[in-house]
């Protein structure tokens, strides 16, 4: 059978090998990347967070995918440090986590991303000083308060979104970075948007997604 199906494609001109081969290089790539995708998310192993480094640092903690990450790093024994702009909701998280995981340590930084950046991001270098932080979770983010046409935005909202979702993200992790590069280990995870991604450039919403890219 193999024998016949070579003969048969000797037998035809340059250019169906030509294509033949170029479709079979193109199908073989694609079953690479696929078989790829389903190890990364299925199959692979969870790797060992300890190793990256004792604590963990977590931006906009008190709700949603920041509570998620700051929940799931205290249940692999992360020591936290919680960064947030409200106190009473950084007090509730970390008396949550703690109620849960009780051997873990949690530090609280009130930084609001809206406000003195640079006072925030000297407040995080001050606690994260001397602490083996091996994971940092860049979560703080805003969005618009409703749809809107970019030249509906107006200079305050615009303002915030390039402050906290660029340069928030930027300037904590320059703080904590040189600590992982003297250590040589670390993990950084920065949570973008299928505002940038499912729908490039969502429409009504195009600075937020142009800042989440």
């Amino acid at each position: 059978m193999e024998a016949c199906f070579f003969d048969t494609l000797k037998a035809q001109p340059f250019w169906v090998i030509f294509l033949f081969t170029l479709g079979s290089l193109s199908l073989l790539k694609f079953s690479f990347v696929f078989l790829k995708w389903v190890w990364i998310n299925f199959l692979r192993p969870g790797k060992n967070l300890k190793k990256y480094g004792s604590w963990g640092l977590v931006t906009g903690p008190t709700d949603g995918i920041g509570k998620g990450f700051a929940f799931q790093l205290a249940r692999k024994g992360l020591n936290l440090v919680l960064v947030g702009r409200n106190p009473d909701k950084l007090k509730d998280v970390s008396d949550s986590i703690l109620a849960k995981y009780a051997k873990i340590q949690i530090k609280t930084v009130v930084v609001d991303f809206t406000g003195d950046l640079d006072e925030g991001v000297k407040k995080i270098k001050e606690t994260v000083e001397g602490l083996d932080v091996g994971v940092l979770i860049n979560n703080v983010g805003i969005s618009y308060p409703y749809a809107r046409y970019f030249h509906e935005v107006d200079e305050e909202l615009l303002v915030n979104l390039i402050k906290v979702n660029v340069e928030g993200t930027t300037k904590v992790t320059q703080a904590v970075l040189p600590g992982m590069v003297k250590r040589k280990k670390g993990a950084i995870v920065n949570i973008g948007s299928g505002a940038a991604i499912v729908i490039p450039s969502d429409p009504l919403y195009a600075v937020y997604a142009a800042t989440k890219a």
